[in-house]
């Protein structure tokens, strides 16, 4: 009987988590709405005026980077900016024979005039914000934009962001990011149905209220003066860029979100990079909810609801967890619904909280439809995309609830990049990326159980009670079912 009881706990606990925070997506899709009706009004920089044009320079973190590099570079090349306030450093920690051909390739652009330096270290201490720290030390530039090697920014994208630095209390500009390969795979249209979510109804909802949101890590720019006053980057967590969002932010530093300013880049397209990156995103997550916890409570220049928005933006990662939890203990709570009359009052409240996923369908809508627009033929193909996205997000929360635990006991791990693939140029030769991993991950098999066994839920919907079966969560089951199935045998057959 205390087993049941500590299962329902537990349960309880989980599910109600996530309707807390389905509330706040709600919120944020009421702040995304309401900012859609309000003019932004801001002094600019007027570039066409030599003398308001400030210098900038443009860092290109990379590592390894054999696919992508020579097309980073020549984009890069095509920036729409006047040279002589124009710097550009190729921050390559690489360890491989793209060190030698990269290098080559600057010389050749630095020929033509522009101011592109190649800089290497001795060692990649602090990996990627080591690498950019150690750029800001020569950095020339007054304003610090970042793009990762699978970035390709418009020839005007400087024009579009820089100008909005002439408000002294912007310390960064994100833009948003857009996908070159969203209709490669399933699995690249679920990736970027997850990245869309997050760059117009998290970013525009948090922004337009004040509230803390993040440096996306590329496509966006930096304030000089802000990163430095702001501690400068550490390597500390693997998201050294929502650390120093966070730290830029608790110093009353503004930040400007642009969603009209997209930022294209290539969407992982293989099983077990997504899986990379995925662990970092939310290992790192949690790293700095466990970082930035009490000082976000602390905190004396913000608000009670821009604290609350906060630490649940912190806690995104641990979503998965709680996910994860209700997932397992929903078979047990199965049978204990029938086993055990007297808590049939307990059954009916938790009931209430399918409305969860009522309020995440609708939010997400709003984000679909303003991509893809409306009307009720993108309606029906929303329902099916929604509902693979849950299905195989949920398929992941084995893998990301290990990531989130281990950062939030401390347990620290290196920085492990996310290949590049440049689907355009290689297109199918995709498998002979020399930086996939060929060792499956060990958590493959336990997905591979965990399929069997929400199997075993809906069979045990035909089974349980007296009245023929009990098929209320028999679709939650079916959407479990399918999801770890398809991260199983996603893995296996990639063989990476």
């Amino acid at each position: 009987m205390y087993l049941q009881y500590l299962v329902i706990i537990i349960y309880t606990i989980a599910i109600v988590l996530i309707f807390m925070y389905a509330l706040a997506q709600l919120n944020l899709l009421y702040n995304y709405l309401s900012s859609k009706k309000t003019r932004d009004k801001c002094d600019t920089f007027d570039l066409s005026n030599p003398d308001e044009v400030p210098l900038v320079t443009v860092q290109l973190p990379v590592f390894n980077e054999m696919y992508v590099m020579e097309r980073l570079l020549d984009n890069i090349a095509l920036l729409d900016y006047p040279k002589e306030k124009l710097e550009i450093q190729v921050l390559d920690d690489s360890t491989d024979e793209t060190l030698h051909t990269t290098k080559a390739h600057v010389e050749q652009l630095a020929a033509t005039g522009l101011d592109i330096k190649h800089i290497t270290r001795e060692n990649r201490i602090g990996f990627k914000a080591g690498a950019l720290k150690e750029g800001l030390k020569i950095a020339k530039g007054e304003f610090i934009a970042i793009f990762d090697a699978d970035f390709l920014p418009q020839p005007n994208w400087l024009k579009r962001t820089v100008p909005y630095f002439k408000n002294e209390d912007i310390g960064v500009v994100q833009t948003r990011w857009g996908h070159i390969n969203r209709n490669y795979s399933l699995l690249t249209r679920i990736q970027a149905f997850a990245l869309d979510a997050h760059f117009t109804l998290e970013q525009v909802g948090r922004n337009s209220k004040g509230h803390f949101i993040n440096f996306n890590g590329t496509a966006g720019v930096w304030r000089k003066e802000c990163i430095i006053d702001a501690g400068n980057w550490e390597g500390d967590t693997l998201t050294e860029d929502l650390d120093l969002s966070y730290r830029a932010q608790l110093k009353n530093w503004k930040f400007k979100y642009l969603e009209d300013v997209e930022t294209p880049a290539e969407l992982p397209i293989v099983i077990s990079a997504a899986r990379s990156q995925q662990f970092r995103w939310n290992k790192g997550g949690a790293e700095n909810f466990r970082k930035m916890l009490w000082r976000v409570i602390k905190s004396k220049n913000i608000s009670v609801k821009t604290k609350v928005h906060g630490l649940l933006h912190l806690l995104n990662s641990s979503m998965f967890l709680s996910i994860f939890v209700v997932a397992v203990l929903s078979i047990p709570m199965l049978y204990i619904k029938n086993e055990y009359a007297h808590l049939r009052d307990y059954f009916y409240v938790m009931s209430f909280f399918i409305m969860s996923t009522i309020i995440f369908f609708v939010c997400y809508w709003f984000m679909y439809r303003n991509i893809y627009g409306s009307g009720f033929k993108r309606f029906f193909g929303y329902i099916g995309m929604f509902f693979t996205f849950f299905s195989i997000a949920m398929g992941f929360s084995l893998h990301n609830s290990i990531a989130v635990i281990e950062g939030h006991v401390g347990k620290k791990s290196e920085f492990v990049r996310t290949p590049k693939f440049n689907i355009r140029k290689f297109k199918d030769n995709w498998r002979n990326n020399k930086y996939l991993r060929k060792k499956l991950s060990s958590n493959v098999i336990i997905e591979g159980l965990l399929m069997v066994y929400f199997g075993f839920g809906l069979y045990s919907a035909f089974i349980v009670g007296d009245q023929g079966g009990d098929f209320g969560l028999f679709p939650f089951h079916l959407m479990l079912c399918i999801g770890f199935g398809y991260v199983f045998f996603k893995s296996i057959g990639s063989k990476v």
